[in-house]
């Protein structure tokens, strides 16, 4: 049986002994395996062999004196001890991510150039606040904007011609970190030119037959495919009518009632409470769709690149995905 941290036999000299000489790197790495509850992807996400990884962990549990996780196969689960030491590392990487503002002094400079890369139409405060409040403490700092398609977002970040890129991302990609920023609710609505426009008690069989407005990506191996799955699962037979990359111009295609389209719930609520959209069923949507933020993990960052992912990192673990539209 597994020891707790404070129990009272532990020999003072060996608090002492951790006080002065625990790594604070292998605290960190047991922090990542508690995180993944795997080795193999706590070293992915490290970026560090499986073999240093588990000499890491077994070098913090002999320094001590306890096991702290319980291997199953290729899942670890934590042991009591490793809960404790777990929830302690948690509090000193909370404490420690606390230096780099705190070091930041009014006379370091951080300039340089961030070019990211982004699909059109992200609605989000969380976003515009963090970009607020990242002007505000480096003002020195210039961005380059520019949105493209979801695939073209990751291309560019596979050949690292840009910074990060705000997008979709059905596939992950082997080379591109990946954060969530947002998860987007799609749901079919029409413009009020429509037929179906202010008609209730409707049911998902009486869109069957209606034409489409879709996006270029919604189709098999594109980043909305899930929604070209839904229309077959549900045996839809009407054609797609007009396309277009952008959610701007899919929103206006849909609201001059070319056809039904699927767009994000929270894009366009406003258009539904101005009647200017019709909500469609089904009454909880289509599909979830998230957009993330992602970087190349191998590709050398500037100091105002670092400094930029770091916090964005920080905003991201301090705010729930709920709460970032």
């Amino acid at each position: 049986m597994t020891k707790s941290l404070t129990h009272s036999d532990r020999n003072p000299d060996a608090r002492r002994f951790l006080n002065d000489r625990l790594d604070w790197n292998l605290l960190r790495t047991f922090l990542v395996i508690g995180q993944e509850g795997s080795i193999s992807r706590a070293a992915a996400r490290l970026h560090l062999s499986q073999p240093a990884v588990s000499q890491a962990l077994r070098r913090l549990e002999e320094q001590l004196g306890s096991a702290l996780v319980i291997r199953r196969g290729p899942r670890i689960s934590l042991s009591k001890t490793g809960e404790e030491v777990m929830q302690i590392a948690a509090e000193l990487y909370g404490t420690v991510s606390r230096l780099g503002p705190a070091l930041d002094s009014p006379l370091e400079t951080v300039a340089g150039k961030i070019r990211i890369l982004m699909i059109s139409r992200i609605q989000s405060q969380f976003y515009d606040d963090f970009l607020a409040d990242f002007h505000a403490d480096y003002p020195e700092v210039e961005f380059e904007v520019d949105v493209l398609r979801s695939s073209d977002v990751a291309s560019a970040l596979l050949q690292k011609t840009a910074s990060f890129g705000l997008s979709l991302c059905r596939t992950p990609q082997p080379r591109l970190e990946q954060r969530v920023l947002l998860q987007q609710r799609y749901a079919f609505y029409c413009g009020k030119r429509h037929r179906l426009y202010g008609r209730k008690n409707l049911k998902l069989s009486d869109l069957q037959s209606e034409n489409f407005v879709s996006f270029t990506s919604d189709q098999i191996g594109g980043n909305l495919s899930p929604l070209t799955v839904f229309r077959d699962q549900q045996g839809f037979t009407g054609r797609i009518v007009a396309s277009s990359p952008s959610l701007d111009e899919i929103r206006r295609l849909v609201g001059v009632g070319c056809g039904i389209g699927c767009l994000p719930e929270h894009i366009v609520a406003r258009d539904v409470q101005s009647g200017d959209m019709w909500r469609l069923p089904p009454a909880d949507g289509v599909i979830d769709v998230n957009v993330y933020l992602l970087w190349n993990r191998d590709q050398k960052r500037t100091r105002a690149e670092a400094v930029f992912l770091d916090r964005f990192e920080d905003a991201l673990q301090r705010v729930e995905v709920s709460d970032r539209f």
